[in-house]
């Protein structure tokens, strides 16, 4: 056995001895993503390397400088919707319905069978407004000047979109929504994690978000992060020396995340749990500090009681700005060292999915505790100066059982979680 790997077994050891741990477990999974429509078709999609980026055909986006987009393939609401709903929901809604959907029937729990107050919905969004608002635009004038504001239209979306889940399940039991950009599909499975220690049974959490209509466009160009690069195989390079800004997607990942106790009791498959979790918000602009995403992963790992031997992979945040890139290499090469640790970032098959793809790679980091397979990179060319990264550009086999997620959310905020394989 080699010294990096007896290193490996002896900090998992100690990680397994940390007493009294009873972590929040993920028992169901539901995937909405634009290189496949459902966990099991999303998840063979990514290990062979197929990429849902392609033109735009939600808009006609010939006049925008950016024209490439990742749309949910094949979505048909009235296959996946009550019909007494769609009059009632937008897209994203619709979207985030269905992952929940495919998340409870995955996890096998009825909820109608818990005490009335023991299962509820804690969700994040980022963005998924902006189409409510591009439909209020639209009809400003047929109302007669009578419409809703922005803030109204992103309060309504987040509202709804965590509501029509608890009705349609009948949640009952704590709800919210984050709304701290990328990083929210990590914060709200975070926060799913804390109601769950206060004595709720089961939270169906995560996030489902995009953007992909002219107002929502229009935002995220006026953001300056767009890429420009109308080829879809090299539009989005995270980490690469051709990298030139990320393209946007819709979609993400719903998960049921149950107290232990609840899922020992009936006897549920368990993919892994939430070992340990952090949030840092930047320093001001300027400043000359330390961005916080590396403390975020400290942090993380310390309340995991992993030692950073233990990990088997990073899912990167995957910016596709070089400075950000950069800035993200260094905190993982200061954390686990020079290519020390294999990193990947499907995302580069789906496109930055807001608040969705966090979410996602969690899923993504569960599925491959459950498969025994590090999920790829796209093939991002030769990688930048001062991104140090042994990157996952091919699917690898062999044994997962700890990760660690990182996302971070324009305006400075930085996540972090750490997941482990069931026993």
């Amino acid at each position: 056995m080699s010294p990096v790997v007896e290193d490996r077994a002896a900090a998992r050891a100690a990680a397994r001895e940390v007493p009294g741990r009873d972590d929040p477990v993920v028992t169901g999974i539901g995937v909405t993503a634009p290189n496949g429509l459902g966990r099991e078709a999303w998840w063979r999609a990514t290990l062979a390397g197929t990429s849902g980026i392609r033109p735009v055909s939600r808009f006609d986006a010939g006049r925008y400088p950016a024209r490439l987009a990742g749309e949910v393939p094949g979505f048909d609401p009235a296959e996946h919707i009550p019909g007494r709903l769609l009059p009632q929901t937008d897209h994203m809604t619709r979207l985030a319905l269905t992952a929940a959907a495919e998340a409870l029937q995955d996890c096998g729990a009825d909820p109608e069978q818990l005490p009335e107050f023991a299962a509820g919905v804690v969700t994040a969004a980022s963005a998924g407004g902006f189409e409510f608002g591009q439909r209020e635009l639209e009809a400003l004038w047929s109302r007669g000047g009578q419409h809703v504001s922005a803030y109204q239209s992103f309060a309504w979306f987040y509202a709804v979109n965590t509501g029509q889940i608890s009705i349609r399940h009948g949640l009952r039991g704590p709800s919210g929504v984050l709304v701290t950009g990328e990083a929210g599909g990590l914060d709200a499975v975070a926060q799913a994690g804390r109601q769950l220690r206060k004595g709720s049974r089961l939270i169906v959490t995560g996030g489902v978000d995009g953007s992909l209509c002219p107002w929502g466009w229009t935002a995220h160009l006026a953001g300056g992060r767009m890429s420009t690069v109308d080829d879809p195989a090299r539009a989005y390079l995270p980490f690469g020396a051709g990298a030139s800004g990320h393209v946007v997607g819709e979609g993400g990942a719903i998960l049921v995340l149950e107290s232990a106790e609840a899922a020992r009791e009936r006897s549920a498959r368990v993919y892994g749990s939430l070992a340990g979790y952090a949030a840092t918000f930047d320093p001001a602009p300027g400043s000359g500090a330390e961005p916080g995403l590396r403390r975020a992963a400290e942090l993380a790992l310390e309340r995991a009681g992993a030692a950073p031997g233990t990990v088997d992979v990073v899912f990167a945040d995957a910016a596709g700005v070089p400075g950000q890139d950069r800035a993200e290499a260094e905190a993982i090469t200061a954390v686990f060292g020079p290519r020390a640790v294999p990193v990947t970032a499907p995302k580069t098959l789906t496109g930055r999915l807001g608040a969705g793809g966090g979410s996602l790679d969690l899923a993504a980091a569960l599925l491959s505790f459950r498969d025994g397979v590090l999920p790829p990179t796209a093939d991002v060319g030769a990688l930048a100066p001062g991104c140090d990264l042994d990157l996952v550009t091919g699917a690898r086999h062999g044994a997962v059982r700890t990760a660690l997620v990182l996302a971070r959310g324009q305006g400075g905020f930085n996540a972090a979680a750490v997941l482990r394989a069931a026993d």
